[in-house]
């Protein structure tokens, strides 16, 4: 059964750091791109980092870091000097190529972690 799921959300100061985890099952991680998502209260979910099959990366948010471990079938998803406008629930999903982040580009998503970011 196709899986993914987030794990390392949390409650952080403005200015603290935290890691995401996207750990993935049931197909062949290696083939694909993984792509990171948020979406806060009331808004549309948006793109924010996206790392290929070739371990080509982008980010949005130059504070975010994008990597992944093929040997753990995880991405991972560093960010750093947070602030509060990032809190949002975060998404990891599986593409094809890392060709932007339309949503229709994405075609299994996991069920989202909490990153709340508040002093």
């Amino acid at each position: 059964q196709l899986q993914l799921v987030e794990s390392g959300g949390g409650l952080v100061q403005p200015g603290g750091s935290l890691r995401l985890s996207c750990a993935a099952s049931g197909f062949a991680f290696d083939y694909y791109a993984i792509g990171w998502f948020r979406q806060a209260p009331g808004k549309e979910r948006e793109g924010v980092s996206c790392i290929s099959s070739s371990d080509d990366a982008d980010s949005v948010k130059g504070r975010f870091t994008i990597s992944r471990d093929n040997a753990k079938n995880t991405v991972y998803l560093q960010m750093n000097s947070l602030k509060p406008e990032d809190t949002a629930v975060y998404y990891c999903a599986r593409g094809y190529y890392c060709s932007g982040y339309a949503l229709r580009e994405y075609d299994y998503w996991g069920q989202g972690t909490q990153v709340t970011v508040s002093s």
